[in-house]
């Protein structure tokens, strides 16, 4: 009897043991041209970042400058939510993730500054959230974003000449606060920009802060050979 209690809990432990081996514990992401590197909690869900590209952009999905723009962005999204979804970026009591990575084209390349990519996915410096708060105006609509709020601004030097901003925002999105943390980079030629953006409500973030840190510390530029 005692042999078959062992026996038994003995395949109860490998059982186990494979289950955990079995679930790795993150995710691991690169872009599609293996330059931009991120991890991120394998409870997370991966999503079709494409409905995000075309909000962003406001192009119509069929045109010439929606394929255009696919030909040199890459996109992906993440959500922890137990029913995920791309609509989630702009609110969520679970956390976010998007990233994308910009091929820049020539005019950009000689214009993208510090604050191009403080403002590279929603309005944070001044000059920008008054501008969206005119043309929200001008077009009749009330603006979705209210109370910006600014909780933290590094300038990232980083390798080679690469550089970026990381920075830490609330905007009050209907009645929720919704916490963002975004981070910017620019490769060292000037040619690429690798965005990471997490989002979650205002009081998920203050109480899963160390884990964000972790996902955001993640993201880096590789450098390929040759």
């Amino acid at each position: 009897m005692k042999k078959a209690r062992g026996l038994i809990a003995l395949m109860v432990a490998v059982v186990t043991l494979s289950a955990c081996v079995g679930q790795p514990e993150f995710t691991y992401v690169r872009d599609k041209a293996g330059t931009t590197y991120f991890k991120v909690p394998s409870s997370f869900t991966q999503l079709n970042a494409n409905p995000i590209e075309l909000y962003l952009s406001g192009e119509q999905p069929n045109s010439q400058a929606a394929l255009l723009r696919a030909q040199r962005v890459w996109s992906t999204a993440f959500d922890q939510s137990a029913e995920p979804s791309v609509n989630h970026l702009l609110g969520s009591r679970d956390p976010f993730v998007y990233a994308t990575v910009h091929q820049l084209t020539r005019e950009q390349r000689d214009t993208v500054s510090l604050n191009g990519l403080r403002d590279f996915v929603l309005p944070v410096t001044e000059e920008t959230r008054l501008l969206y708060l005119r043309q929200s105006l001008a077009a009749g609509q009330a603006p979705m974003f209210h109370h910006f709020e600014l909780l933290g601004d590094d300038v990232l030097i980083l390798d080679d000449g690469a550089r970026g901003v990381r920075v830490r925002f609330n905007y009050q999105i209907g009645d929720d606060v919704q916490t963002f943390d975004h981070t910017a980079i620019l490769d060292e030629k000037g040619a690429t920009v690798s965005v990471m953006l997490i989002g979650c409500q205002s009081l998920c973030f203050r109480e899963r802060g160390a884990e964000f840190d972790k996902i955001a510390g993640s993201f880096k530029l590789l450098r390929l050979p040759g």
